[in-house]
């Protein structure tokens, strides 16, 4: 059954409910709520619970050492003891926040295609979850990138004996017990669990892509942040992939990368060449014997859905400004590029919203 409706979320994380919410202060009202005349929206989230990402979480990663919370708007995050996981926190929270608002998030509900509608670039954009479809004047994507584990191509990684997992798949420490393991990646998750599996395994042995560049605290200011988001913007409004604001800022000195340091464990190793069934070979031509390879390896945007409007570029990105697709003008991308955090999530909700508004306002004055 197709459903007209003037926007449809795509994904029920921090950014998907910011838009959620500025959408109901500017009087949209849910698709399954709305009377005739209603400006409307439907919420769509492939998790079977609120929560988004929060909630597949390791255990290990708490409430006082997680990089990054940000409360919702509108709703303030309980607080919470810095010793409790922050999936056991922040999912309910979550939860309560979609009930206090009244979003009515539909899932479990997969968004398998976003298309055209024809070919007027001021018609509907239809969106297939395979069941239902939705013909939506706007698109507010935020689908974020937990679902797209970035796994980079080495020689002969299918002949490994050993385990590979990806930081998506981790579960705890406990996994690692005795073992020899290799952790790639010099992003804030491979340092944390090279710290923390140092504590029970065999032996831990580090690659990175780059040598870290360490920053302190002081040098990790304002300015800094604000250069390295620009860095990204200008790379999405190219349509460049995104990247990450570590590579262009470097490492900032965490307790995981002290307390690493303290253990011996933070010795950056150049990246191995090849993979094979014992284990790792090395630039210098050394097999390293390994049990377990752990890719830190980063994250990818979860866009597959939005492929058949063919917007990427020859440079592997989206050409977005301002949260906003500039070869189609009906799909915003939220947590994508430079709003891929907390805070820039909220942002990037409230001013979707704010210019879906503005539109539709500058549309009426002129009809």
């Amino acid at each position: 059954m197709e459903n007209a409706v003037d926007v449809v979320v795509i994904g029920a994380g921090q950014a998907g409910l910011s838009a959620g919410y500025h959408l109901q202060r500017r009087g949209f009202v849910p698709l399954t709520r709305a009377a005739t005349g209603d400006n409307t929206f439907v919420m769509l989230d492939g998790d079977v619970a609120p929560g988004g990402a929060w909630q597949h979480r390791w255990a290990s990663l708490k409430m006082g050492t997680v990089n990054g919370i940000h409360e919702l708007p509108g709703m303030p995050v309980p607080p919470a003891d810095p010793v409790l996981a922050a999936r056991d926190v922040l999912p309910p929270y979550f939860a309560a926040y979609e009930e206090q608002f009244q979003l009515d998030v539909q899932r479990p509900v997969t968004v398998v295609s976003v298309t055209r509608e024809d070919d007027n670039p001021h018609g509907r954009l239809i969106v297939d979850t395979g069941a239902d479809t939705y013909a939506a004047r706007y698109v507010i994507n935020a689908t974020g990138t937990w679902n797209q584990p970035y796994l980079p191509f080495i020689p002969g990684a299918p002949t490994y004996a050993g385990r590979q997992l990806h930081v998506h798949d981790y579960v705890s420490r406990d996994e690692f017990v005795g073992k020899r393991v290799a952790i790639v990646g010099a992003g804030v998750s491979g340092v944390q669990l090279l710290d923390e599996i140092a504590d029970v395994a065999a032996e831990t042995l580090w690659f990175t892509r780059a040598e870290p560049v360490w920053l302190d605290e002081s040098a990790f200011d304002t300015a800094t942040r604000v250069a390295a988001i620009a860095g990204v913007e200008e790379r999405v409004r190219q349509g460049r992939a995104p990247g990450s604001v570590v590579s262009v800022t470097g490492m900032l000195w965490s307790p995981w990368a002290r307390s690493a340091e303290r253990k011996g464990v933070l010795n950056a190793r150049p990246m191995f060449t090849a993979i094979e069934p014992p284990g790792v070979r090395t630039r210098d031509g050394v097999l390293e014997p390994v049990d377990v390879i752990l890719w830190a390896t980063g994250f990818r945007p979860a866009l597959a859905h939005i492929a058949p409007l063919k917007l990427r570029t020859p440079e592997g990105g989206i050409r977005v400004e301002n949260g906003r697709s500039t070869d189609d003008p009906r799909l915003f991308l939220i947590d994508y590029g430079p709003s891929q955090s907390t805070v820039g999530a909220n942002r990037a909700g409230r001013d979707a919203v704010r210019t879906i508004v503005a539109e539709a306002a500058s549309v009426g004055a002129t009809a």
